[in-house]
């Protein structure tokens, strides 16, 4: 989003777990048809403020409806312990009451069009690289991020990576087929598109060119991706932005050249990683600017001389940095440049956000404060002691 306003508008609809203190709604609502026998025995019990890390949730990958089942899981953890026993379908449906005070009409009727939307396109159209829909790691990724991913330490992932400014990671990733092959299924999906006469919805607000790639059955597919070859990583870099729990994402296809997107405004993304790999074509500019990383609170504020750092984009290299990282993309000055953006979330970690306390660590501008309020704090504490000592020095 443009960083025009300190307060974030969020360009998917999120949900949130919970109602910020950490208590379940004593009269959740019930859809139509639901046996009220079924949820109403735990309409007044208490969601756990943290965790329990030792249950290990359902399978919900079955469940359909308006979120995804990651949340689901994620939000299992966090039920009374005279729940977790209890069958799915008990579960799933207080899970649902739940989820559904924190979800205006506005948006439920928001997100079942964009249902109604997929599911059309899912319907009709075909694709032309049927491979790309399931996931295929050697076709797809280079053998050394492989390897590194597979070893699955810190030390196997910075030896393929650079890490130019802190939190900013740059690495070779994708294979030059599969990122031929993508470029020729959105190109084929959107040449559908205006043969179908069907209106595409765009990624976000910001970008009136690209694709949204799940919307045409790539879901499932960078799912894993997600799962599988970003979390491990993000895992390890950014533990304190809910890395470790990543459970939901938003994949699309940016486009910038003559009759695209020329550039891109200063913004954070809506995610709590994001992975951003450009595929080609030939181009020139682009490059992706970095201007620190800001809570909230902090967001317009002011950048420092270390902060600042240009990211060059070079086909099938991937950058990965926190969603929170203030950033723009130049002027692509001649060709066409493609990217693909990978925004990975994490529910626990929007839930658990709402009871952090002052000067969160991965905010530079919190840190900042911080240290300048030890300062005084230090001052204060020399100058009282000076007084009270009669201003003798030793």
């Amino acid at each position: 989003m443009a960083l025009d306003r300190p307060t974030e508008r969020r360009d998917e609809v999120q949900v949130a777990m919970g109602n910020g203190n950490g208590v379940a709604p004593s009269q959740p609502s019930r859809p139509a048809g639901r046996p009220a026998a079924t949820a109403a025995p735990y309409a007044d019990r208490r969601l756990r403020l943290n965790p329990n890390a030792e249950h290990k949730p359902q399978d919900y990958s079955d469940v359909r409806g308006e979120y995804a089942p990651a949340v689901y899981s994620a939000l299992e953890r966090h039920l009374p312990p005279s729940l977790l026993d209890a069958d799915r379908d008990v579960k799933l449906h207080f899970m649902r009451d739940i989820l559904a005070r924190y979800w205006p009409q506005g948006e439920r009727n928001k997100v079942q069009r964009h249902r109604e939307y997929r599911q059309r396109i899912l319907h009709l159209y075909k694709p032309l690289h049927e491979e790309l829909y399931n996931m295929h790691p050697s076709v797809f990724f280079l053998p050394t991020f492989l390897e590194a991913v597979r070893s699955n330490t810190e030390e196997s992932f910075r030896s393929i990576m650079t890490e130019p400014i802190p939190g900013v990671y740059s690495f070779a990733m994708l294979q030059p087929t599969f990122c031929e092959m993508l470029l020729e299924e959105v190109e084929n999906f959107e040449k559908w598109v205006h043969a179908m006469k069907f209106k595409i919805m765009r990624p976000n607000t910001m970008n009136k060119y690209g694709a949204v790639l799940d919307d045409f059955g790539l879901e499932a597919m960078l799912n894993q991706f997600m799962e599988q070859f970003i979390a491990p990583i993000s895992k390890v870099f950014y533990p304190e932005v809910g890395g470790g729990t990543l459970d939901s994402h938003h994949a699309f296809i940016v486009e910038y050249g003559k009759d695209r997107d020329l550039e891109l405004g200063f913004h954070v993304d809506d995610s709590e990683v994001t992975l951003n790999v450009c595929l080609g074509k030939q181009f020139s500019g682009g490059e992706l600017y970095f201007r620190g990383i800001r809570c909230e609170n902090h967001v317009n504020s002011e950048t420092q001389h270390e902060e600042m750092y240009d990211y060059t984009h070079i086909p099938g290299r991937a950058v990965l940095h926190r969603g929170r990282h203030r950033h723009g993309a130049r002027a692509t000055s001649s060709g066409l440049r493609i990217n693909l953006l990978l925004w990975c979330r994490s529910s626990v970690f929007r839930e658990m956000k709402k009871y952090q306390k002052d000067f969160p660590s991965w905010c530079g501008e919190c840190q900042r404060e911080k240290r300048e309020r030890q300062s005084q704090c230090v001052k204060a504490t020399k100058m009282a002691f000076l007084r009270g000592s009669g201003g003798a020095t030793i």
